[in-house]
């Protein structure tokens, strides 16, 4: 089959140069810069651009990634993308996934949203929540056959162009890995020496808890990842890379990752104390003097702390294709397939941290639209709304109290809506899932009440031994009630297995923006094919972003995610159950 030299050259660079880092590896003034690693000896081996080049012919520069996406749409050919996070979304326009979730790309001509397919559906979705994949197959190629016996005397020929193929395939996946690794070393680099060192030196500027907010372990996972990235360049062949057996080492450094969680937990505090201090001229300044003294490339300081909440999702997907390209007979085949699940783990506990930290915002506003709330902040004890519902109470006098539940990790939350104003609640108490044991009752006269009930069951608390009786409309509700309540309780030994706790201080951020007053309302979208205009967002956690170079520095730290539309979900949404999923 023929191919265009335009097509060419566009297939060269997805197939090599998918990677966020690698565009950013040239900067705006054409400088090169030069990728120092220094391993534990203290001594410094340096990786210039030119040599960079030489394993991967040439970096895209910004905008070349969508120039090459789009003439490969042009010719017809099938663009894939892998979701790095979930992409919730209520509004029809947008696309909503999972990650790991394959979206196929229709149309890329917008940097912040692109137009794609998953399943049956097409709309709008972030451009920097996916990763694209480094082997775009072709699959008219594969499709294509010959008929009789031209068919079977080609077949040795067809087998030996697909083992090579693979053989390239995998080449693709390997260097991809090694660039962007010694990429995101320099970036490590850059934070280190060019913006933390410097904050040292100036002591009245930054307290020391200031730089631990900022920062957090970031030094930690740089020398990490300079052991890290020693072990890799002694696994790669650079002879024949699809040789390469760098498997073991993912499972050799599988504990170190868990340094990770930390800072990605500690990422929300950042970005609120460095938006603070950005609101003062003096550290505009200073911040971009640092990065211009280090000759850092021409992003926000808040856009390289990003990026190791970035490169830990970004595992996963890679060793995922990695792992599609190597054979079973592969002397690396079962370290890949073992290295793939063990950073998919590791991903998986970091994304959960991050949606649950979504979740509190919610949460948070939840309450606040609550009349009446007594007790402690709900975020006090739970951090996920698990199920709500109505249900009607019935007490041992017989009395019938029509209740809204709220269902939360140790907490059931009941309400009471108000006669006129039915999107209004009214608090009327809570109960301790942990003192709590569940009971289904058959559909009867009750012993206990002395009374015919119908889809009922009974919560009875452990210690003092009282009993509460609830009855749902449907036979479905109460089967979805007795199944959320199981699921309460799993989560809630779950993030004790796994440690998930959410911090004071976020629980803190979440309640104080959830008290700020709201001014005005959203319009809604109209539905034209048009990219989404921009809308902020607060806080700025949960988000991979990738910062714009040609936006002003001054205004970079605002775009804390991909540009969105207004959206009429929280003003239409019904508040019972504002954060549903």
């Amino acid at each position: 089959m023929c191919f265009s030299s335009n097509r060419m050259v566009a297939r060269g660079e997805i197939a090599r140069f998918w990677s966020l880092e690698s565009l950013h590896m040239v900067s705006t003034d054409g400088a090169t810069e030069s990728s120092v690693l220094v391993d534990d000896n203290g001594s410094e081996e340096d990786y210039s651009y030119e040599e960079l080049c030489e394993a991967s012919p040439r970096y895209l520069q910004p905008g070349g990634e969508q120039l090459a996406i789009n003439e490969l749409i042009s010719d017809g050919n099938v663009v894939c993308a892998e979701a790095l996070w979930d992409h919730v979304t209520m509004d029809d326009q947008e696309l909503g996934f999972k990650a790991g979730d394959v979206i196929q790309v229709l149309e890329a001509s917008n940097k912040d949203w692109w137009w794609g397919r998953n399943e049956d559906k097409e709309a709008w979705f972030p451009a920097s929540f996916v990763r694209l994949r480094v082997n775009q197959e072709e699959l008219s190629e594969n499709s294509s056959s010959t008929p009789g016996e031209e068919q079977d005397s080609n077949a040795g020929k067809h087998r030996q162009k697909h083992s090579e193929n693979k053989d390239q395939m995998r080449t693709n996946v390997i260097q991809e890995i090694m660039n962007t690794e010694r990429v995101y070393i320099k970036h490590l680099k850059d934070i280190c020496e060019g913006y933390i060192r410097q904050c040292r030196k100036h002591t009245g500027m930054f307290t020391v808890a200031q730089l631990g907010t900022i920062f957090g372990n970031i030094e930690e996972i740089y020398k990490f990842q300079r052991k890290f990235l020693k072990d890799l360049e002694k696994q790669y062949n650079k002879e024949e890379p699809h040789l390469s057996e760098i498997g073991s080492c993912f499972l050799q450094h599988q504990e170190g990752f868990a340094i990770y969680s930390e800072y990605c937990n500690n990422h929300p505090g950042a970005c609120l104390e460095l938006s603070n201090l950005m609101k003062q001229g003096k550290y505009r300044h200073f911040f971009e003097a640092c990065r211009l003294l280090q000759q850092m490339i021409d992003i926000a300081i808040d856009g390289f702390l990003l990026t190791p909440v970035q490169k830990i999702c970004k595992y996963p997907l890679q060793l995922a294709e990695l792992l599609k390209y190597t054979t079973q007979e592969h002397s690396d085949y079962n370290n890949i397939k073992a290295a793939y699940e063990t950073m998919k783990n590791v991903a998986c506990l970091i994304n959960e941290r991050k949606r649950k930290l979504e979740s509190i915002d919610k949460i948070a506003r939840w309450q606040v639209s609550i009349v009446g709330w007594e007790g402690l902040n709900i975020l006090d004890r739970s951090s996920e709304l698990i199920h709500s519902g109505e249900l009607t109470r019935i007490t041992k006098q017989g009395k019938s109290q029509q209740r809204t539940f709220f269902l939360f990790d140790h907490q059931l939350v009941f309400c009471k809506k108000d006669l006129l104003r039915r999107d209004m609640l009214y608090y009327k108490g809570r109960m301790d899932m942990d003192e709590m044991e569940l009971i289904d009752i058959e559909d009867g006269r009750d012993k206990d009440y002395n009374i015919n009930i119908k889809n009922a069951f009974k919560i009875i608390n452990k210690s003092t031994e009282e009993v509460y009786l609830f009855c749902a409309k449907k036979q479905e509700d109460k089967v979805r009630w007795l199944q959320a309540c199981a699921d309460e309780r799993r989560r809630v030994k779950e993030d004790k297995e796994m440690g998930m706790e959410i911090s004071e201080s976020q629980k803190k951020l979440a309640m104080l923006n959830a008290q700020k007053p709201v001014h005005g309302k959203s319009k809604g979208y109209n539905g034209c094919s048009v990219p989404p205009p921009h809308q902020s967002l607060h806080p700025i956690h949960q988000r991979h972003i990738t910062v714009p170079t040609s936006i002003p520095q001054q205004q970079v730290f605002a775009l804390a995610e991909p540009k969105r539309k207004p959206s009429l979900f929280w003003h239409t949404f019904n508040k019972l159950t504002p954060f549903k999923k």
